[in-house]
């Protein structure tokens, strides 16, 4: 039996509800959040990428690989000048990750951890934490490799909480808290495998 420091499946039930979790600025303090809109990454044709990604693409520069570095992952992830990826939080994912419901979807460049994508899975639901990348064109890659394999997977849905000009340039989508909770709702109703 493995022991967690968390309420794990507490946790996933909150963000089963529509919640996710955030440190402050200073690190100090962990809380849950939630709003009025969510931004999501379409899996149907609205999905979308520059012409110059396909051409990267096309080269096979990067492999792409699930939980070979979580751990590597969450703290590139973590690693900015203003983050809300606490101690604390990493602790939690590495707990999520334990328990299978956080996962890493990374792209290598040889033995090199190029770029990756870190999440939650609550059902169909794939709740993007945060990406971050080492070599350029490694997240945008791990996006375009992500998406085929939510696809693929049957999943309803692939949730990267807040719009920026980065994820807008792959069509992502906004929408309200109430359709978002209805997508969820469908997403908890299935349990597909990224794996």
């Amino acid at each position: 039996m493995t022991w967690y420091q968390y309420d794990i499946e507490a946790i996933v039930q909150r963000y089963a509800q529509g919640y996710f979790l955030m440190a402050e600025d200073t690190g100090d303090s962990l809380g849950w959040y939630s709003s009025q809109q969510r931004t999501l990454i379409p899996l149907d044709d609205r999905f979308r990428y520059p012409r110059s990604l396909q051409r990267v693409l096309n080269q096979n520069r990067f492999s792409v690989a699930i939980d070979r570095a979580f751990s590597e992952v969450v703290d590139g992830c973590a690693d900015r000048d203003t983050t809300w990826i606490s101690s604390e939080l990493k602790v939690i994912y590495q707990e999520l990750h334990r328990a299978g419901y956080a996962h890493s979807f990374e792209t290598w460049q040889g033995d090199e951890l190029a770029g990756g994508i870190l999440g939650i899975i609550v059902g169909g639901a794939f709740i993007g934490e945060s990406m971050f990348y080492r070599i350029p064109d490694g997240s945008k890659v791990a996006m375009v490799k992500l998406v085929e394999r939510l696809r693929d997977r049957q999943f309803v849905l692939f949730d990267a909480q807040m719009m920026n000009p980065h994820l807008a340039r792959f069509g992502a989508y906004i929408v309200s808290n109430r359709e978002y909770r209805k997508l969820l709702q469908r997403a908890a109703e299935i349990r597909p495998s990224l794996l």
